[in-house]
């Protein structure tokens, strides 16, 4: 592969990273720490992620306890949590927060799989744009001879063909997980 092919995949390679951290923030009817990554809480007056600041276990399947590592920050916690549109309320315990995760109807559940497959389309629109932004810069260069700048254009196409192959399958597992009663 050529240069401008490898530093196309790995444009790629990001977005579909990007993707995957924006579909472990969905909620699959089971508890994951992976629900608060994004969650940030008032830390000594800088927000910090609450994943940096507590300890967050799942002893049962529905259920999250959050501890944080410094009691006094257990306000602050509850009240990102409760900000945030993950959609679960804190009950505040002596030491520690817990969120008890709802079963999801089929209704939400069908809201999350339009959302996941939402993001997923953005994706692709993503690697769509790198492969229009490497073919256009293929074409523009006097570099390269006419057969090479074709080889070149077809070889970022497999790319771009085998990341979207990619991403539908991660789609679909993620469809899959969500439906799962």
């Amino acid at each position: 592969m050529d240069e401008i092919t490898l530093e196309a995949k790995q444009q790629m390679a990001k977005t579909i990273e990007a993707l995957r951290g924006e579909l472990s923030v969905l909620r699959t009817g089971r508890a994951s720490p992976a629900l608060l990554d994004r969650v940030e809480a008032e830390y000594y007056g800088d927000k910090m992620p609450i994943k940096d600041i507590c300890a967050i276990s799942s002893p049962e399947p529905r259920q999250l306890v959050v501890k944080p590592y410094d009691r006094n920050d257990i306000k602050s916690v509850a009240a990102a949590i409760s900000a945030s549109n993950i959609g679960l309320n804190p009950l505040v315990e002596s030491d520690c927060i817990r969120l008890i995760i709802p079963p999801l109807t089929e209704d939400t559940r069908r809201d999350l799989a339009k959302k996941a497959k939402a993001t997923g389309e953005n994706s692709k629109i993503a690697i769509r744009n790198i492969r229009r932004d490497y073919i256009d810069l293929v074409k523009e260069s006097d570099d390269y001879t006419d057969d090479l700048k074709k080889r070149l254009q077809d070889e970022i196409q497999k790319v771009v063909d085998e990341a979207i192959k990619d991403i539908e399958d991660i789609i679909s597992t993620k469809e899959k997980e969500i439906m799962s009663v």
